[in-house]
């Protein structure tokens, strides 16, 4: 709107800090007019205000515009745009222009120039911003009233604080999505969960993540840059994350106005607010902290400022017309907006040039250069899709062709995918959002605006739901805020243990501890146990008082070494004094300490000792055996070596005890369950699958670093990690590179003793192979290390060789047929009970 010299609007600049109640003044003011306009920065702030219009003087009264939007209708006296789409060529009694220091902004600063230069009232003009821009305003336009409007609450440095260490009701600022996204996911496990602010956001989204903050659901906000202009929330403190952004074109320091615009947020109304710094930043300068505190900042210099009168006669002139100077030395030209930068590439194109010759076909391609790129990066893509808007437009009846405007747009209608490809894809309709607002670039305006608005708001649903879900944790922030609110929590406990609080299963009673349900906050942990706590002490004291009242049937030893006891793991067995002596470890709640620890690890210590006694037997007789005055010294040390192996003892490395044994002794011994075989003595019963499960258990406790094989297996290849005597500990002899379970190399050493009886030569059948497991080159091997040779005359063959006992007489070997002898086993009886199965 351009005024002419009879016009003589009352000018007038309101400035001064944030929360100096400005834009609420202006609102007052355009109502008073018979008809208004007002241009704001943002979409979500004019939405915000024409909100608030319609609230006062219904719907019928007030129009939207926005580049993306128009609500109302558009006789409506009252308009609220931004600053872009303000319709100039209507005149307005009142007109009002927010935010005015971004005439200083590098990319829409022009903007806000021409409006600042051009746009009037015919009764009455309003600018409202910061103090910084009033040494200009008042060279630009002398005749400007400046009013001075001072903060109507303090805002006061609080210093440094971490994350967990921030007051309810914060916003912490960083300057990328990706450091939003890192303290996002930070106090969700902290403090329950944050909304989430970029300014990537559509404002439905926005407005979502801001009503999750000011219900109160979350007491935390996340946000970069773009929360320090126009959002109004109740936020009481403002915590710098950093104080680097990247404007678009490099990385630099925020100005002091940046900060205390940012800073603003905090202390809405008459409510003090306070400032500071997170996440490792450190202090502020004390110049910065004294610039904001006291609202003084260096004033602007220069503002940003474009050529308003373009020439359309060639792309060439277009050009030369944006590349103008201006003529005052305060305004500086802008060199790099958008659609200059797409007009300068796009006009590289041949397929452009070759069209862009006359006026119109000039003019149109600068309209379509002015389509915004919501993702601010100008890629390829971009200017392809403007090239293809060019194109379509040139030709045939000038409207972009309906299949192809719904083949783009139905692409861009999908939820899937994780929260920074729904951000690119809203970022895509918005592009087309705007474009369905371009009456006479389409033959159904109206159909593409309610089918992209369709499409942003089920794309920004669906945003808002990932943020949410990724970045608040709704138990968490629901049970902290009845905390906050009421100062406690009601808690329970069922009969089977489970926990809840306020209603919220938040764990349940296992054993003697209170296992808490997962979750990833530890703000859920710390008010979850302050509530639960006054309900799962008593029931933890009952649960003690049952377990030490207990039978031993109450219990199990598993094969993990866990002791449960009603279905829950109540200790867990360690390494002890020896190998029959392991520890017990209670897994007992914090709060079961002193006598009350003692008397349930003392209980539990007493059933592991029956346990091992009575599934380990004869291993306590065998103990007592050793430590007996009265036994020989042969049985006291056969004792010993059937001790160390757990119940196996190899006859070779007893030394001859087995020989010196007294006839009485055997006996002794037989009658506790010991055989004597020709090359071990083991007790049949330690070899069922519980107790060698128990057995590996118990030299694990020993001997944590050696990986033992699985029980219940014949044989198993050796790993040369584990030693000779861990083998043993778990019934099985060392033979050919394999480990053979005692039994299963007692019986094979008699079936060979059998078959080469009289210096005869033996064939192994196959029986011996299911016997040991073993294929027939592995117990080839097993065989010659049980002292048998290969036969010559068979050693070509294809079928299993002939083994005959090798000649070399040996102590051992002495021994071992002495034993043998002393068995009472013949090789016919042998061999008879190995083919009908009954040999044990």
């Amino acid at each position: 709107m351009q005024c002419g010299p009879y016009d003589r609007p009352k000018v007038m600049a309101v400035l001064g800090p944030t929360n100096t109640g400005k834009t609420h003044f202006a609102v007052e003011r355009m109502l008073s007019h018979r008809s208004g306009l007002m241009g704001f920065p943002l979409r979500l702030l004019a939405r915000e205000i024409y909100d608030r219009i319609v609230a006062l003087k219904g719907p019928r009264a007030v129009q939207l515009l926005t580049g993306e939007e128009r609500l109302g209708p558009k006789d409506a006296p009252f308009t609220v745009s931004t600053v872009e789409a303000m319709p100039l060529e209507r005149r307005f009694a009142f007109l009002a222009v927010d935010e005015i220091q971004l005439c200083a902004d590098d990319e829409r600063g022009h903007v806000f120039t021409d409006r600042l230069l051009h746009a009037r009232g015919t009764e009455e003009t309003l600018f409202l911003g910061s103090d910084v821009i009033r040494p200009l305003l008042k060279k630009l336009i002398p005749e400007a009233e400046v009013v001075t409007r001072p903060r109507l609450s303090t805002l006061a440095y609080a210093g440094e604080a971490k994350l967990t260490r921030l007051p309810r009701r914060t916003a912490v600022v960083a300057f990328s999505a990706a450091d939003v996204y890192q303290l996002g996911e930070v106090v969700r496990r902290q403090r329950g969960g944050a909304a989430i602010v970029l300014g990537a956001l559509s404002p439905r989204t926005r407005n979502a993540q801001v009503e999750l903050y000011q219900s109160g659901e979350v007491d935390y906000l996340i946000a970069t840059d773009a929360v320090g202009m126009g959002l109004n929330m109740d936020v009481g403190h403002v915590a710098f994350a950093g104080l680097e952004k990247f404007d678009g074109r490099r990385r630099r320091k925020l100005l002091p106005r940046e900060v205390a615009q940012i800073a603003g947020r905090a202390g809405r109304h008459l409510r003090d607010g306070t400032f500071g710094t997170t996440a490792g930043l450190g202090p502020l300068a004390e110049e910065l902290i004294e610039a904001v505190e006291g609202h003084q900042f260096a004033p602007l210099e220069q503002i940003r400022w474009r050529n308003g009168e373009l020439d359309f006669r060639s792309v060439a002139q277009l050009m030369a017309s944006l590349d103008r100077e201006p003529q005052l030395r305060c305004l500086v030209r802008t060199r790099d907006a958008l659609d200059h930068r797409c007009l300068s590439l796009m006009a590289r194109r041949e397929e452009v040039r070759r069209v862009a010759t006359d006026r119109s076909a000039v003019e149109l391609l600068w309209q379509v250069c002015q389509i915004p790129d919501y993702r601010k990066t100008l890629t390829e893509a971009h200017l392809h899709l403007l090239g293809q808007v060019y194109q379509h437009l040139l030709v045939g009846d000038g409207v972009l062709p309906g299949p192809w405007v719904a083949q783009m747009v139905t692409r861009l209608e999908r939820t899937d995918g994780d929260i920074d490809a729904l951000v690119a894809r809203i970022a895509h309709i918005r592009t087309w959002t705007y474009l369905s607002h371009r009456h006479a670039w389409l033959d159904d305006a109206a159909h593409w605006q309610e089918r992209t608005r369709a499409v942003e708001d089920k794309l920004s649903d669906a945003l808002h739901e990932r943020l949410t879900q990724r970045f608040v944790d709704r138990r968490t922030a629901a049970l902290l805020k009845r905390l906050h609110a009421e100062g406690e929590l009601f808690a329970s406990v069922a009969k089977d243990g489970g926990v809840e609080v306020d209603g919220h299963p938040v764990g349940r009673l296992e054993g003697l501890s209170f296992a808490v349900a997962a979750t990833d906050a530890e703000a859920e942990r710390r008010a979850v146990a302050m509530a639960a706590r006054r309900v799962v002490g008593p029931a933890l004291k009952q649960r003690v008082r049952a377990l030490v009242e207990a039978g031993d049937d109450a219990f199990l030893l598993d094969d993990e070494g866990r002791v449960i006891w009603e279905g829950a793991v109540v200790a867990r067995l360690v390494a002890g004094t020896g190998l029959l002596k392991p520890g017990v470890r209670p897994v007992l709640d914090e709060s079961i300490v002193n006598g009350t620890a003692l008397a349930v690890r003392e209980r539990l210590e007493a059933f592991v000792v029956a346990d091992l006694a009575r599934r380990l037997a004869p291993l306590p007789e065998l103990a007592a055996l050793q430590n007996a005055g009265a036994a020989s010294a042969s049985l006291r040390g056969l004792a010993f070596h059937l001790l160390e192996g757990l119940g196996t003892a190899d006859v070779g490395e007893a030394g001859g005890l087995v020989e010196r044994l007294e006839p009485e002794s055997r006996r002794r011994l037989q009658r506790l369950g010991i055989r004597f075989g020709v090359h071990a003595l083991f007790a049949p019963k330690l070899l069922r699958a519980d107790a060698l499960a128990l057995r590996r258990l118990l030299w694990r406790l020993a001997h944590p670093n050696q990986v033992l094989p699985a029980p219940g297996q014949s044989s198993v290849k050796r790993d040369g990690q584990v030693s000779a005597a861990a083998y043993r500990a778990i019934g099985y002899r060392l033979l050919g590179g394999h480990a053979l379970r005692v039994d299963i190399a007692e019986r094979l050493s008699h079936a060979l003793r059998q078959g080469t009886r009289d210096g005869a030569s033996f064939q192994p059948g196959p029986e011996l192979g299911g016997l040991t497991g073993l294929g027939r080159h592995d117990l080839d091997r097993v065989i010659q290390d049980f002292g048998y040779r290969r036969c010559k005359r068979h050693a070509a063959d294809d079928a299993a060789p002939h083994f005959r006992r090798a000649q070399r007489r040996t102590a051992r070997g002495k021994r071992e047929r002495a034993n043998a002898a002393g068995s009472g086993n013949g090789a016919f009886a042998v061999l008879a009970q190995l083919r009908t199965g009954s040999l044990n």
